[in-house]
C-alpha cells in the first residue's frame, strides 16, 4: 500500500501562512497593534505521537525492532500565538502551528482564531473573556506493509503487526486524534 501524498499538508501550510500574512497586513493597514503572546514547540498530540514510539517487537531472527525511530520527528510542531489589538479593551487572538512529520505519523498544520475582550467593573478590577478555536492540527498514524510469509503481505498497524490480532483487524487501532478545538477563558483580576 502506498502512503498518501503530502500535497494536502503542503497546501494546508500554504493556506495557513497566507491567512497569517493577510491578517498581519490588515492590522498594519488599520494601524492596529500586533503583539507576540506565546511561542512554543510541542503539544499534547506531539507527546502522544512520541508515546506511540514506546516498545517494539522481536523478529523471527531474534533481532529487536524499536518503534521509536518511526515516531520521531526532526521538527516538533511549533505554535505561535499573536494578539492584534483593535481597541484598548478588545482584540483578535490568532496564530498557527507548523505541523510535524514522522515516518509513521503526521500532525497537520493548524490555525488558531479567537477574540479577547475586557471590562473594568471598577478602577481596581478587570474582567476578561477570551474564546479561541483551532482549525486543523489533526494527528494521523500511518500503516505499515507486513510480510507474513506464506500468508501474504498485509497493510497493518505497525505497533500491532507482531501480535495475535488478525492483520486486517489491526488497522482499526491506528491513532486518529484532533487537538482541543475550543478554549474559553474567563479571568477576574483585582488589584489593591
Amino acid at each position: 500500500m502506498r502512503e498518501r501524498s503530502d500535497i494536502r499538508g503542503g497546501l494546508c501550510t500554504a493556506v495557513l501562512l497566507s491567512c497569517a500574512f493577510l491578517l498581519a497586513s490588515a492590522a498594519t493597514a488599520q494601524e492596529w497593534t500586533t503583539s507576540l503572546v506565546d511561542i512554543h514547540q510541542g503539544s499534547p498530540l506531539s507527546d502522544r505521537a512520541r508515546g506511540l514510539g514506546n516498545g517494539g517487537y522481536e523478529l523471527q531472527s531474534g533481532s529487536w525492532i524499536s518503534f521509536s525511530r518511526w515516531y520521531h520527528a526532526s521538527w516538533v510542531d511549533m505554535h505561535v500565538d499573536l494578539l492584534t489589538q483593535i481597541t484598548p479593551d478588545t482584540g483578535f487572538l490568532w496564530g498557527f502551528g507548523t505541523g510535524e512529520q514522522g515516518e509513521k505519523y503526521s500532525i497537520e498544520p493548524s490555525l488558531k482564531l479567537g477574540f479577547l475582550t475586557q471590562v473594568h467593573p471598577n478602577p481596581n478590577s478587570t474582567l476578561s473573556l477570551s474564546v479561541t478555536s483551532v482549525i486543523g492540527g489533526n494527528l494521523t498514524e500511518k500503516p505499515c506493509e507486513a510480510d507474513y510469509g506464506e500468508f501474504g503481505t498485509y497493510s497493518v498497524n505497525c505497533r500491532l503487526a507482531a501480535g495475535e490480532t488478525a492483520p486486517e483487524e489491526t488497522l482499526k487501532y491506528l491513532v486518529s486524534a484532533k487537538p482541543e478545538s475550543m478554549h474559553l477563558w474567563l479571568n477576574y483580576r483585582l488589584t489593591f
